[in-house]
């Protein structure tokens, strides 16, 4: 049976002028019934009483129901419909990703930054429901793209990462004090750095466990990345007739970027190929799944019209009825 609410309920309260109504018609019907005085009844009972006495308060009835319908109209009535809650995964996350010049060492094809890139942004793909920042670093720091939904726009700006639009180094710890500084003032309940680099820390004014700090104090976890094969790599070096690769012993400062982690709740991870940094992300996709329950999603349909076409249709029967079989009228 269908479970009916209403928007106007006040508009049953019409109901209460019924029983003045019933009241009424009971004393019409009294004063209208004629009185008189005969010697015998056998004559009226030989005829029969007309069909108009065993039907005469079926007009009053007719328009007492078409009344009811007609408030219930009024009243709005209408089915709420419920969708269920749903859980959805969404959290707060900055990237931080190292645009130093080494970062185009040749040991991953084309090089690392551009591997870097691609599965960077293969992983927003893979999280619809998260606010995503980006931030890059060598020498300095700056942000790429603020905390956003706008996962287009955060793949767009991520692309357009390069190396030499900032002087060069590897300043580890003021890009993750950036990062951090993207996370502060947001809500979420879950935030998270993901802090890349190929080197070690030479260049900024924050030392990297000091920016650690910073997130641990702020209940941001920080995994850290260090991109980069062992032993030597093609690194790009410039020369009198440009840039020429040479093999150079990769250097990354892992003792730092495990103590980050630590600090934080987070995890280290080494990247020494793409599949490798491919099930990194893989890795911290799982493990960053953080469950926020959306609002029950609530429709409304409204019902007024089956009411109130019922209402003028009895109200027509009344009408015809009182007009043709019960007209008194000579």
């Amino acid at each position: 049976m269908m479970n009916l609410d209403y928007t106007r309920p006040e508009f049953f309260w019409l109901f209460t002028a019924f029983l003045p109504m019933l009241i009424w018609y009971i004393i019409k019907t009294k004063q209208n019934s004629a009185k008189y005085h005969v010697s015998s009844l056998l004559a009226f009972e030989q005829n029969g009483k007309p069909f108009r006495f065993y039907f005469r308060h079926i007009l009053f009835v007719l328009r007492l129901a078409s009344l009811s319908l007609l408030i219930i109209a009024l009243a709005r009535p209408k089915t709420i419909e419920r969708g269920g809650s749903s859980a959805t995964e969404g959290i707060s996350i900055a990237m931080a990703i190292d645009i130093s010049s080494s970062m185009l060492a040749q040991d991953f094809k084309p090089d690392r930054l551009s591997v870097a890139k691609d599965e960077a942004i293969n992983f927003i793909s893979g999280r619809p429901d998260d606010r995503i920042a980006v931030v890059g670093f060598a020498g300095e720091s700056f942000t790429q793209c603020p905390l956003t939904t706008d996962h287009a726009s955060a793949v767009n700006l991520l692309n357009q990462l390069t190396t030499g639009i900032i002087e060069d180094g590897t300043a580890i710890g003021l890009g993750l004090a950036n990062a951090v500084a993207r996370l502060k003032e947001d809500d979420a309940k879950s935030k998270v750095i993901i802090l890349l680099t190929d080197g070690v820390n030479n260049k900024g004014e924050i030392a990297p466990l000091t920016a650690a700090d910073m997130a641990m104090s702020l209940g941001i976890r920080v995994y850290t990345i260090g991109i980069g094969n062992n032993g030597y790599a093609p690194y790009p070096v410039q020369t009198p007739i440009g840039i020429q690769f040479q093999q150079m012993e990769v250097q990354i400062d892992e003792n730092i970027l495990k103590e980050i982690a630590k600090k934080t709740g987070g995890q280290y991870f080494r990247a020494t190929n793409g599949e490798k940094l491919s099930e990194i992300y893989d890795q911290i996709d799982q493990m960053e799944k953080t469950i926020f329950e959306k609002e029950e999603d609530i429709s409304y349909k409204d019902h007024f019209m089956p009411f109130l076409t019922l209402a003028i249709f009895i109200l027509i029967i009344e009408i015809l009825l009182r007009n043709t079989l019960f007209n008194t009228k000579p």
